[in-house]
């Protein structure tokens, strides 16, 4: 999460380290946007020549000006609470607020077609996996119904993720 408000930015994994130190490009991306607060739900990664996220270049290099945001969420805007507001008012909320910023920050595009298509899709590119989200659903932190992950079994990063643990 990105998190920008009066005592400034922070970049806050799920387990409530502040990891703003690491990544620079995304600080300084924030730090740029024209808001008073925000609150981005996203993951940070860091990408091949070809601008596809890959797990191995993070690991390899988990800091740095390398690794940026994929944001696909918004859950607050200037003090306001969007939360309670359909998902797609929140994904396009978050899409005006990055048209124009800096590199650090990504928009995560929707895609609006079928789950498993998507999914066979992204494991012939040799990606990670893909997250659904339900059209219509607040947001809720956590695994869900209306949040989904699916892993693709075949990915060098799902693979190792059974096999280690690095921090």
């Amino acid at each position: 999460m990105a998190r920008r408000d009066s005592t400034g930015i922070r970049l806050l994994t799920r387990n409530g380290h502040d990891w703003s130190p690491r990544y620079p490009l995304i600080l300084e991306t924030v730090n740029r946007l024209k808001v008073r607060s925000c609150l981005i739900d996203g993951e940070a990664v860091a990408c091949d020549g070809n601008g596809l996220a890959v797990f191995e270049r993070l690991r390899r290099k988990p800091t740095g000006w390398h690794v940026l945001l994929y944001a696909f969420d918004l859950l607050e805007l200037d003090g306001e609470d969007l939360r309670r507001e359909p998902f797609e008012t929140r994904k396009a909320t978050l899409a005006s607020l990055l048209r124009g910023c800096l590199p650090g920050l990504r928009l995560n595009e929707h895609l609006a077609h079928d789950g498993e298509s998507v999914f066979r899709h992204a494991c012939k590119m040799g990606l990670e996996g893909i997250v659904s989200k339900r059209l219509g659903s607040r947001y809720r932190s956590g695994r869900s119904k209306d949040w989904l992950k699916f892993k693709n079994p075949d990915a060098p990063a799902v693979k190792r993720e059974a096999e280690e643990e690095w921090g």
